[in-house]
């Protein structure tokens, strides 16, 4: 049996790895069609666990570090705005995703990159674990410690974004993919929200950085044990066959030309479409960071209540990934982004009826069915607007433009309920700011013609993920 279980387990890796889904020994087709949707599965399932636990901006330490800095003085909008700053490196995934698609490292475009990327995040972790910061610290120098992990995890979500379009999207799994990755993620919060809480109760934030830290160093083990690719050639660019003579003749000229055709590739309508609504869906002032330190102050309750409702958030988006993997190709393009629309608005306006221990219960599993259904909704978006030789810079250029929003809207939500605390008192400055953030989202039906533009040209290409 453990022989059996040895070559079965060798045989799924093997086609986890194997470049366009072809099983290494020569199973059916249909054998190694399975085997290379379950090892896709596995990883990305894995990887956005990590991810979900190691993340400082919505990870474990997320609601740690938000406590520390009050208990230290600082007020909301400074808060607010320090995580706005700290979740940067999510906007430069452009620049990352770039620097993938055309310089491989040592024939590797992924493998070394998501094994250097672990590897910066897990000795950062730990690094703060071992000399952690203390009352006295300057803001800007817990930035510093922070902003390196940060940037570890952003780069590696980059390599891995790749990964899920150019291993996935001939397999027409981008949707079921988004929702595995998500789902993975979220369930890592169930834990997250739940051992946050409870070493921000007891006063034991440093366990965070170490746990953190621990689970960057499985994902570096995992990245080195399991992800392997062929080599690829050293101009590394996303150049089609055609431009082959041309790369031999002239490398310069080669590589100028593939920079052209990614620019080419990311200014098409589609491309400004997906970033525009990605931009106006995120851009939402109600973020957790005013919705953690209104729970914990205002309304009184304790750091473990607030935990609890971020692991109850967090089931609710684990059983949307689910519904979303099973009806995303059942259900028309434009329903998809229409219902997104609606559930983003109705994910913030349910903030309405919070008003004890048991409405906050309730609102969080509604909350978080409704936003990750709505995001897998953009996600998904997001993926079918890019196209291969430049997947994964196209894809990190949109998140990061989802990304850059939400950072932006984050501050600008601090420094506004802030401003209403000081006017009107925090229960109306949060519930201005709760139908602020409903009536952003609902300025997404602005794009509807380009939406409807970009569904038709879906119909016409019929692509493989539809």
């Amino acid at each position: 049996m453990a022989g059996m279980g040895v070559a079965a387990f060798e045989e799924f890796r093997h086609a986890w790895n194997s470049p366009g889904g072809e099983p290494v020994n020569g199973p059916p087709r249909t054998t190694s069609r399975r085997l290379d949707v379950l090892g896709l599965s596995a990883v990305f399932a894995a990887i956005y666990f990590i991810q979900g636990v190691s993340e400082p901006t919505e990870g474990l330490i997320a609601q740690p570090v938000r406590s520390l800095l009050r208990d230290w003085g600082h007020s909301t909008d400074q808060i607010a705005w320090f995580h706005a700053w700290l979740a940067l490196p999510w906007a430069l995934k452009p620049i990352f995703g770039f620097w993938i698609d055309l310089v491989p490292w040592g024939g590797s475009r992924h493998r070394r990159y998501l094994i250097a990327a672990n590897a910066v995040t897990a000795v950062a972790l730990i690094a703060v674990y071992r000399f952690p910061p203390g009352a006295g610290t300057r803001l800007v120098e817990v930035f510093a410690w922070l902003v390196v992990p940060t940037f570890g995890v952003a780069f590696a979500d980059v390599v891995v974004d790749a990964l899920m379009i150019e291993r996935g999207r001939p397999l027409g799994l981008t949707g079921r993919l988004q929702s595995i990755q998500w789902g993975s993620m979220y369930t890592a919060t169930i834990l997250t929200g739940a051992v946050g809480g409870w070493i921000t109760q007891s006063d034991r934030e440093e366990l965070g950085f170490l746990i953190s830290g621990v689970c960057a160093g499985a994902a570096l083990l995992l990245a080195v044990g399991w992800l392997k690719e062929p080599r690829v050639a050293p101009s590394g660019a996303a150049t089609e066959a055609s431009d082959n003579t041309e790369r031999v003749a002239n490398g310069v000229r080669a590589e100028r030309l593939t920079v052209r055709r990614w620019f080419a590739r990311v200014a098409r309508p589609r491309v400004l479409t997906a970033a525009a609504f990605l931009f106006l869906w995120s851009f939402n002032p109600f973020s957790t960071t005013v919705l953690h330190l209104h729970m914990t102050g205002a309304m009184r309750f304790d750091e473990q209540f607030y935990g609890e409702t971020v692991s109850i958030q967090a089931f609710g988006a684990v059983a949307a990934s689910l519904v979303y993997g099973l009806v995303c190709r059942k259900v028309p393009f434009v329903i998809l982004v229409h219902a997104s629309i609606v559930l983003g608005i109705f994910a913030t306006a349910a903030y309405f009826v919070m008003t004890d221990a048991s409405s906050a219960r309730i609102v969080a599993v509604v909350v978080g069915f409704a936003y990750m259904t709505g995001c897998l909704a953009q996600f998904d978006f997001a993926a079918r607007a890019c196209e291969r030789g430049a997947a994964a810079t196209t894809f990190a250029l949109l998140m990061a433009v989802s990304n850059l929003s939400l950072s932006l809207s984050t501050g600008l939500g601090g420094s506004i309920y802030a401003r209403w605390n000081d006017a009107w008192g925090p229960e109306r400055a949060f519930h201005l700011l709760v139908a602020l953030g409903a009536a952003s989202t609902a300025a997404c039906w602005l794009l509807t013609p380009a939406l409807h533009r970009f569904a038709r040209a879906e119909t016409e290409t019929a692509r493989p993920d539809d």
